[in-house]
């Protein structure tokens, strides 16, 4: 396949629906949605380039630098939580109550593998 084939045939499949697209973009919740998921992976990248110079470069482990992008992810998911009013706290407990469900002893393979996702998403939806 060419590079203009490729193109051709991968972007029929993109969104030509531009005004709803535009509409969904003006909610203020969006917005902040938008921003703080942006957020999230950009300040993700930093740290995971963090660990890729120490791992691969041989340059000392910067545990200054990794506190400062976790803080920067935290700053990011404190607008998601204020934009979906609900609180850290919430989000923290329902992760450790889906956790439980998903590994009732402790970490396995198989229970990481075969997940029972209804039963997960019940508990977040609580």
């Amino acid at each position: 396949m060419q590079n203009n084939q490729y193109i051709e045939k991968a972007i029929r499949t993109a969104t030509i629906n531009f005004d709803s697209v535009s509409k969904r973009l003006s909610s203020n919740l969006i917005i902040d949605l938008l921003h703080g998921a942006i957020g999230i992976c950009t300040e993700g990248g930093e740290l995971l380039d963090a660990l890729k110079k120490h791992i691969y470069y041989g340059k000392e482990l910067d545990k200054v630098n990794i506190i400062e992008e976790i803080g920067d992810v935290l700053w990011y998911i404190a607008l998601i939580c204020n934009a979906l009013g609900i609180s850290l706290e919430e989000v923290m407990q329902k992760n450790i109550e889906k956790l439980q469900i998903r590994y009732p002893e402790h970490f396995s393979e198989e229970n990481a593998l075969f997940r029972n996702l209804e039963k997960e998403r019940n508990i977040l939806e609580r």
